[in-house]
């Protein structure tokens, strides 16, 4: 049982694969949910002068990246951002391109989300002890987050796509040839592990969420260059680490406007 006080944030945010922390000198705290531990401690750090933004940060596969995308209690990771009190959940994540025009280095600010997952507890309604609640998942991407979040990435000098989609896969494998080309005719724009149930688990715990992709390669590849290669573990984590900085100044840019975006009830949005 943790005996200290419960601390509270204003911005939470998953890390995606190797974005492990934010800010040095974060203090710590081991949240308890009844789903049980989260995937690691949330760290929560405060950025800016004058009145600080505090944020909480949780890597969703674990500190040491041990939990592999189909074994994360995503339950508890979302609850445990819920406990602290956060009014805006940024979902950075790793993701494949499946259009020649969406480039390895560059992000999307996704606006839908299509689920292809399976196994996986997606909701936090078991049963329903109090009557039905049918959560709307219409738009599973806050619209102001997502508009904060280009703005944010027009100020830092990265490439941002406003909108796509984004189809999740069960992983931990890859998706084949056919898949990949069924996801690019499908209308589809990137490719993850990660965004469901997260996306769904946020709109029923209440909270405004938004994912960003971080492009670290072509999928299976590109069947108008025969040149690029399938995608595979090390590219992806190659990739990404290349890229942390972008996601570092993107987000450092984000918190002063989610705060105050946060003061005026986003969830109104």
């Amino acid at each position: 049982m943790n005996d200290r006080q419960r601390p509270t944030a204003d911005i939470g945010v998953f890390g995606g694969s190797g974005f492990y922390s934010l800010a040095d000198g974060a203090e710590t705290w081991e949240e308890t949910t009844p789903w049980g531990p989260p995937s690691a401690p949330v760290t929560i750090a405060e950025f800016g002068t004058g009145t600080p933004v505090r944020v909480a940060f949780l890597p969703r596969h674990g500190t040491d990246h041990r939990f592999p995308p189909h074994r994360v209690n995503y339950r508890a990771n979302v609850d445990a951002m819920r406990r602290l009190g956060v009014r805006a959940l940024i979902a950075p994540f790793a993701a494949g391109s499946l259009r020649p025009e969406i480039k390895p280095g560059e992000f999307v600010v996704c606006d839908q989300l299509v689920d292809r997952t399976w196994g996986r507890p997606s909701t936090f309604y078991d049963e329903f002890a109090d009557g039905p609640v049918h959560a709307p998942f219409a738009d599973p991407y806050d619209p102001e987050l997502r508009h904060v979040l280009l703005e944010a990435a027009a100020e830092t000098g990265v490439t941002a796509h406003d909108g796509g989609t984004v189809v999740v896969v069960n992983g931990p494998r890859f998706s084949s040839r056919a898949e990949s080309r069924w996801h690019r005719e499908a209308g589809w724009h990137v490719v993850n592990m990660t965004q469901a149930p997260e996306a769904a688990l946020a709109m029923e715990a209440g909270i405004p969420f938004a994912g960003i992709a971080l492009v670290t390669d072509y999928d299976a590849g590109l069947e108008s260059d025969p040149g690029v290669e399938p995608v595979s573990q090390e590219a992806v984590f190659a990739v990404f680490e290349a890229n942390l900085h972008k996601v570092r100044a993107l987000l450092q840019a984000a918190f002063p406007k989610l705060a105050a975006l946060s003061d005026t009830d986003v969830s109104e949005t």
